[in-house]
């Protein structure tokens, strides 16, 4: 195995750099807002492929993660604990299992909801929340008291992070865990996961806004100076690095599961379609590419909120509102907060904030002078600039080179909440797929399978590849369990032949699960960031009172 053992760590900003691994996973946010990454990318073993093929998802997690994480940071044994024990909580022995849905179209799609909040976030955050816990033993070896060092986890979600959070931590000893989301726009299951973890060290608060508002919030608070100084502020949102990393393990098991599968024609072109709302999932996708994993192309597919996809379509416009003939200007007036409510809330994001981090790399790497010392200084100075243009202007356009560069890479679609529903309705009627996961959704009537609305944007877009690329094989990722978001599927499949929500969709775990007893603060709009800094400081205070 090949193991970069002095692997360093740098703000996409310029503020920071060599820090180590668990340096960036405590910090989550750098002190200048940037995102952190890793110096450099590291390549696979050239035998990766012949080695690597017949492994054990977890076996294969350790060989991904030892290439970013040295030994003498995390001891390899320990790296290979913290592996198991992160996926154990999986229903599948797979863990993430890939699902031929169309084999004439060679349409696959990867079912990333077996873990124990039924999302794609259980991966990821599984695994850091075990690494919080691993760091914070190490660290409080035979102290006590107030020389004990705790954290203080704060992030934002749009539905399906704040539950897998939750999970990944709820009675860990010396952390606290504080989750923003938008008050009426998560589904009714998510926020019930969310609210209904009555742990002591879990705080749940409800904003009035938008899952923008609630993720500015959580970035004023990492950059507080006062809060940081007594709490400990750590990140569970994917501007957390450990959260991308883990996520690149699935691209490599779905490709060596297809590729071993029967029928499949060696040599063919492979390409993932990610639904994306603040970025990470697929641009986990993208460090696996870069890393040497065959990939074609990363295709993009959004909702509504489809600030990406204008970004690909308007010749590199990254802007809140829509762009005519170079300028940007109102267009379809959305909601006055400038987020569309849609079927796919989790994707309902205005600005992704890990496009930050392929914009730093794109930007080092198509600035051609100087030594890498003054690229990177260069490609954070980009960032910087058009993050503030963002902030000031409300957009930015970056260089044709850097557009050029992202085109190699990745395409874009955008999905409406109509295509969406059309989307589940299709695939129920014509995809019967005969091997199915235990524990995924389909009709015990007619063998339809059932999308959630997040996986549905995603095969809406596979479809559209398909068009364009016949013979090419496409694995949709999908993101969660469609009983998560009963209200889409009911609209798209009410009436259909054999559909019994109840007996076909809801998991058992669901059931009776908004009527528990729950635990939830509300924070009004003019409270800021200001008064949630008060929420948290006060609740840790009881914490600890109660710690006495």
């Amino acid at each position: 195995m090949t193991q970069l053992s002095s692997q360093r760590y740098l703000s996409t900003r310029g503020s920071s750099s060599g820090l180590s691994f668990e340096d960036v996973v405590l910090k989550g946010l750098a002190s200048d807002g940037g995102l952190f990454i890793p110096e450099e990318i590291p390549t696979l073993p050239e035998t990766w492929e012949s080695d690597w093929r017949d492994l054990s998802f977890e076996d294969l997690a350790f060989e991904i993660l030892s290439l970013y994480i040295s030994p003498s940071e995390i001891p390899s044994e320990d790296l290979k604990d913290i592996i198991q024990r992160s996926f154990a909580t999986f229903r599948h022995p797979d863990r993430t299992p890939l699902v031929e849905l169309d084999q004439q179209r060679r349409l696959y799609t990867l079912e990333l909801f077996h873990g124990p909040t039924f999302a794609f976030k259980d991966v990821a955050l599984q695994f850091l929340g075990n690494l919080f816990e691993y760091i914070l033993v190490r660290r409080n070896k035979g102290k006590e008291g107030k020389d004990r060092h705790r954290l203080t986890v704060i992030g934002a979600t749009s539905g399906d992070t704040g539950s897998a959070a939750i999970y990944g931590l709820r009675g860990k000893q010396d952390v606290s865990i504080f989750i923003l989301f938008p008050d009426g726009r998560v589904s009714p299951i998510q926020q019930a996961q969310m609210t209904t973890v009555l742990d002591a060290n879990v705080h749940c608060l409800a904003v009035e806004g938008s899952f923008d508002d609630c993720q500015a919030i959580v970035k004023s608070l990492f950059a507080d100076e006062d809060l940081n100084s007594t709490h400990n502020v750590a990140a569970v949102n994917s501007i957390n690095w450990a959260r991308i990393l883990a996520q690149t393990t699935y691209y490599f098991y779905s490709y060596f599961r297809l590729t071993t599968s029967p029928g499949y024609q060696a040599g063919s072109s492979v390409r993932y379609v990610v639904p994306s709302g603040n970025f990470g999932d697929i641009l986990a996708g993208w460090f696996a590419k870069r890393m040497g994993l065959p990939v074609e192309k990363l295709i993009i597919a959004t909702n509504e909120n489809d600030i990406l996809d204008r970004f690909f379509k308007s010749g590199g416009h990254y802007t809140k509102k829509p762009v005519e003939n170079g300028k940007m200007t109102n267009g379809v007036k959305p909601q006055d907060d400038g987020v569309k409510e849609t079927y796919s809330p989790a994707m309902d994001i205005l600005v992704s904030s890990n496009f930050e981090r392929l914009l730093w790399f794109l930007a080092f790497e198509t600035e051609t002078s100087g030594s890498v010392e003054d690229r990177r200084a260069k490609a954070s100075e980009s960032i910087s600039s058009w993050l503030n243009q963002l902030k000031t202007e409300g957009g930015f356009c970056v260089t044709p080179a850097v557009f050029e560069a992202a085109q190699r890479e990745f395409e874009s679609e955008r999905v409406s909440d109509e295509q969406t529903l059309e989307t589940i309705r299709n695939i129920y009627t014509t995809c019967s797929p005969p091997n199915v996961p235990a524990g995924s959704a389909r009709s015990s009537q007619t063998g339809g399978y059932i999308l959630d609305p997040h996986s549905a944007v995603g095969v809406g877009a596979s479809l559209r590849s398909i068009e364009r690329n016949p013979g090419t094989y496409h694995i949709s990722l999908c993101t969660a369990h469609s009983a998560k978001f009963a209200h889409a599927v009911d609209l798209a499949l009410q009436g259909q032949e054999g559909y019994d929500f109840q007996r076909d969709v809801l998991p058992e775990e669901f059931v009776g699960l908004e009527e528990k007893e729950s635990r939830v603060t509300p924070v009004a709009a003019e409270l800021g960031w200001q008064g949630v800094r008060e929420i948290v400081k006060k609740e840790v205070e009881q914490e600890l009172q109660g710690l006495r």
